[in-house]
């Protein structure tokens, strides 16, 4: 295969395929053939391809990543990672393994099921949904995960279930030893009526070497039923991270994602939403705040299947020193799609004049009678909002970070898992103190 100009094997790959197979479900075996078929066909992509002309994934093929051990690491290891919230339940992931003793899933409540993917490999819901719903015939990184992953989170709540508790998913990498690849796979699946609340963060132990991260998540949203996913991706600045969400919505469910990145050497985040029924609505809310040479790439496709669904996406980006951010969202509303109301809007801030963003709002309408708006700004703090605070005695940094927070507050204030949401805040604020200072 070939990428950049740089020609990449994929030995490797089917090394750590081959070393791993007789550890593979006998159910998925079929499943994990067929998509390592399909990686080998697609290749990895170039900036050739329009989908990723400005994220070139070149670093990752010349790096030589291993599949870590057996997981490690102790909960003093963990601590600053750990969502605050006591009562949540948790599931903890080293380099993409399954680390039991970290994790706190006692006492679930009845009509919820979670626990590692590996173990509910014959379920119907896994059964049903596994693969079939992130599309592995055509996304190299996909199908890459599909072939190599081995555990992950699967969440099944059935009809009408509620709780009070949320669900944390924990990665962390650790390349302390060597430069380590992960492939965690989730599943979700909420029954007719049911309502879930996720929360989702990737970190990493401080090391020198590199980790890349290859993600994908899987959700299925049954009639009235409704999912909160909040994605945190807060990894060293030498990192890799390739996520893929993909999300099928029925009739009358509702899906809020938030996806935050404030880490990460490069970073793509891949965003699929099917609105299959009527009466669906997603409600897709992105931050990236970056600094040093980090490039965040998010792309999201919003397909509107049926009539009177609703999507609102609300992507926002503050960007200093020479990072690069990207925003390329497509709408697409089929023909029988009438009464769609979607929704576009990109907004970036630039702290530095080395600091750039691409923004590619996209709309592809098919159906008449719809409501439908895209829009981009890019730009710096607000000169007169500077001077106002200066004005009454605040140093021109403390001006800075209070702009750029109150800019970022629009984002994390829709978050509604409180726990995570305050962590995350925390997280921000002080990123962009610390980067005005």
């Amino acid at each position: 295969m070939k990428s950049q100009g740089v020609e990449t094997s994929n030995t490797d790959y089917l090394r750590q395929f081959q070393e791993g197979e007789s550890k593979i479900i006998p159910q998925l075996l079929e499943l994990k053939k067929q998509a390592l078929t399909n990686f080998e066909k697609l290749g990895f992509p170039t900036t050739k391809n329009e989908e990723w002309k400005y994220t070139n994934v070149a670093g990752i093929l010349k790096s030589k990543f291993n599949q870590a051990g057996e997981p490690g690491l102790s909960v003093n290891d963990i601590k600053y990672f750990l969502p605050e919230d006591a009562k949540s339940i948790l599931l903890v992931f080293e380099n993409g393994k399954f680390n039991k003793k970290l994790s706190h899933i006692e006492n679930i409540p009845a009509g919820l099921t979670v626990g590692d993917i590996s173990e509910f490999s014959t379920h119907h819901a896994v059964v049903n949904h596994l693969g079939k719903i992130a599309h592995h015939k055509n996304e190299s990184f996909v199908a890459l995960n599909t072939a190599m992953f081995h555990q992950g989170a699967f969440i099944y709540a059935d009809k009408k279930f509620t709780s009070d508790q949320s669900i944390h998913l924990l990665f962390v990498n650790d390349a302390r030893k060597s430069p380590t690849v992960s492939y965690p796979r989730n599943l979700v699946v909420a029954e007719n009526g049911s309502s879930l609340k996720i929360s989702e963060s990737y970190y990493s132990m401080d090391s020198a070497e590199s980790s890349f991260c290859n993600s994908v998540t899987e959700m299925f949203i049954h009639d009235n039923a409704s999912v909160e996913f909040c994605k945190n991706e807060s990894e060293n600045n030498n990192d890799f991270h390739i996520d893929y969400t993909s999300a099928f919505l029925q009739r009358d469910s509702v899906l809020n994602m938030h996806t935050i990145t404030s880490g990460g050497k490069i970073v793509r985040n891949n965003l699929r939403i099917e609105l299959l029924k009527e009466n669906g609505s997603a409600h897709l809310n992105g931050l990236m705040v970056t600094n040093g040479e980090t490039h965040v790439d998010n792309h999201s496709f919003v397909d509107h299947a049926s009539p009177n669904c609703y999507s609102n996406e609300l992507y926002k980006g503050v960007l200093d020193d020479k990072s690069h951010g990207i925003f390329n969202g497509r709408i697409y509303v089929r023909r029988d799609a009438q009464k769609t109301n979607a929704y576009q809007s990109n907004k970036n801030i630039l702290l530095s004049d080395e600091a750039s963003v691409n923004s590619k709002p996209q709309l592809e309408i098919y159906a008449d009678d719809v409501k439908c708006s895209h829009g981009a700004t890019t730009g710096q703090l607000d000169p007169e909002a500077m001077f106002y605070l200066r004005s009454r005695g605040i140093s021109e940094n403390e001006s800075r970070a209070l702009l750029t927070s109150a800019f970022a507050e629009e984002i994390l204030d829709r978050i509604t898992i409180v726990s995570q949401r305050e962590k995350i805040k925390d997280l921000i604020h002080s990123r962009l103190k610390k980067g005005s200072e």
